[in-house]
């Protein structure tokens, strides 16, 4: 197999074809280094758009576990871009692991959600974007992911649902949610609450996560982390009432509802 250089302008020009013939495991290698660029270009144009693409469409599955293990080992990178980058590879690997049984074994979902877990609610640079790093989106990839350890972990859904509201909540923040960052929650939300099994119970036992965090709110400016949670119980509410477009309503909606609503009250005291 070749191991020379790609010419990823030219991949990325003719729509990303898979370039047969080169080897996967250099590949990954490959992939992965570009996936750590301060370039936008390299790292989210090229990298990120081709790794999602050949993982989909299986010309990575070899080498699947590989890539995963070293997007979890990013999760304490000190370069921001790499920390937001590495729960979307890891959503395309337990993606594909769901349409192929086997290719990522069980523990080894287990060992990138330890990593994800003690990452996500911790993450302080929660930009969306950055004018020289372009999209960071810590906070939506990782709802992404969030979603897709759900349908890979089932035992963890009531513990995703927990990261979800303490990512929300978390107040060590300084920044708003003004790239969708509250939708992407929302959906992600939505997805693990749509999985059969849970309880009405369990479906809305994390919401006691958000109501202590907003316990004790007063008069004064509305810090970064309650803005945003406020606009994550919102857009959720709208989730909830509207259902996703493949997927429908969740089994406990109207009482996940109504649990937010009560919430929302807080700011909004004029709410029927």
């Amino acid at each position: 197999m070749r191991t020379d250089r790609v010419d990823w302008p030219s991949i990325a020009a003719d729509g990303f074809p898979f370039p047969e013939g080169v080897a996967p495991s250099w590949l990954a290698g490959e992939l992965s280094a570009m996936l750590v660029s301060p370039d936008p270009e390299v790292r989210d144009e090229r990298a990120c758009t081709a790794c999602a693409r050949w993982i989909r469409d299986g010309h990575l599955d070899e080498v699947l576990v590989e890539l995963g293990d070293t997007a979890a080992d990013r999760f304490t990178h000190p370069e921001v871009q790499a920390r937001a980058f590495a729960p979307l590879v890891l959503r395309c690997a337990l993606t594909r692991g769901q349409a192929v049984p086997g290719a990522v074994p069980q523990a080894t979902a287990e060992r990138w959600y330890a990593g994800f877990a003690s990452w996500y609610p911790a993450e302080r640079d929660t930009r969306g974007w950055d004018d020289s790093l372009g999209w960071l989106h810590a906070v939506a990839h990782g709802a992404d992911a969030a979603a897709a350890f759900a349908r890979t972990l089932p035992a963890r859904r009531t513990g995703l649902l927990d990261l979800c509201a303490r990512r929300m909540t978390a107040p060590h923040t300084g920044h708003r949610y003004v790239q969708l960052e509250d939708a992407r929650l929302a959906r992600a939300l939505t997805g693990i609450l749509l999985a059969p099994g849970l309880t009405c119970e369990e479906a809305t036992g994390w919401l006691a996560v958000v109501a202590q965090a907003l316990d004790g709110g007063g008069p004064g400016a509305v810090p970064p982390w309650a803005f945003n949670t406020f606009a994550t119980l919102q857009s959720l509410h709208l989730h909830l009432s509207r259902g996703l477009a493949e997927e429908g309503v969740p089994p406990h909606a109207e009482a996940v509802a109504e649990r937010v609503a009560d919430l929302l009250r807080l700011p909004y005291g004029w709410l029927a």
